[in-house]
């Protein structure tokens, strides 16, 4: 059961959201540095992204009917422009997704907030819009994250995994949407294998994938008024094989009858008005955490106590 269930648009029991994280080669760049260029295999499944999954996905979701959201990091849409093009010309929502796919909580703060700004320049530019959603790379969100996004004047994000359905992240800057996710609809456990990347899976085929994709959906279907996010990467769920299961899952699923595809920008502004209107309560997560310190003493202990001697 969920204690607060969403009523979503047309009665719907579901909300589902295909989210795609288009990092392309930056993974390699962020993973190799400069010895990047000499990684010649890895860049070329890094690329499949660009030049085969990302037409294949947008011909699958016109077929389906489909506006969904792309998460892309600017070097991404720097480096591959008509992607980004053809993606926009869908009508489909492109979010911020760093610079480079950096992850935010290993920076400091000014660098967070530089790399932020520049990268709501370049996704202005080349889509014609300001960004509305945030996912962190790997989800690697930083304590001041939240601030900045508020800060920023983003809607939503969809980095944490604190719920079934949404709720408001409240640090002192502002409101931001949570649009919460789980690795259990993340395409990268069962499929990513490189050794390049440090990501070893064993590989599953796409039917057992999509089990688990499915047990989720059906989780919250049968429950009523949750959200369901797929955090998908082109370069590995857009593979053909893959690629031909998703769009029989996407058939499944509207077959249903009871789910709303939606882009994330339109899920989380059903939600905030909803929570501005009275129709529903969204949980509220004050930040910073903690209150802003650790629990640990500060400096941490260099040695654990010794049991037998009792130090």
């Amino acid at each position: 059961m969920i204690a607060n269930p969403i009523p979503w648009p047309n009665g719907a029991r579901v909300a589902c959201a295909i989210t795609f994280d288009m990092d392309a080669d930056s993974l390699i760049h962020i993973e190799k540095g400069p010895a990047a260029a000499n990684y010649l295999s890895t860049i070329s499944m890094l690329r499949y992204l660009p030049n085969v999954a990302i037409p294949r996905s947008l011909d699958g979701y016109k077929h389906h009917g489909l506006k969904q959201t792309f998460f892309i990091p600017a070097w991404c849409i720097e480096q591959h422009p008509k992607a980004v093009e053809a993606i926009v010309e869908g009508g489909h929502e492109v979010g911020f997704h760093g610079y480079i796919h950096e992850a935010p909580n290993a920076l400091p703060p000014e660098e967070e907030k530089y790399w932020m700004q520049r990268s709501i320049e370049v996704i202005t530019k080349f889509t014609g819009k300001r960004p509305r959603g945030n996912r962190s790379p790997l989800y690697n969100m930083s304590a001041q994250t939240p601030g900045l996004l508020a800060e920023e004047g983003f809607l939503y994000d969809s980095s944490l995994m604190g719920d079934d359905i949404p709720y408001i992240l409240a640090p002192p800057e502002g409101e931001v949407m949570e649009l919460p996710v789980s690795w259990a609809t993340d395409d990268w456990p069962p499929y990513v294998h490189s050794i390049d990347l440090d990501f070893m899976f064993q590989i599953m085929s796409p039917d057992r994938a999509m089990e688990i994709f499915m047990a989720e959906f059906n989780a919250m279907r049968r429950a009523g008024g949750g959200l369901w996010i797929g955090i998908w990467h082109p370069f590995v769920s857009g593979r053909l094989s893959r690629w031909q299961r998703i769009e029989q899952m996407i058939e499944e699923m509207q077959n249903t009858g009871e789910v709303w595809f939606a882009t994330l920008e339109e899920i989380a502004t059903h939600c905030r008005t909803l929570h501005d209107t009275g129709g529903v309560t969204l949980r509220r997560q004050e930040l910073p955490l903690y209150g802003g310190t650790s629990p640990l003493p500060d400096p941490r202990p260099s040695t654990m106590p010794n049991e037998k001697d009792g130090s």
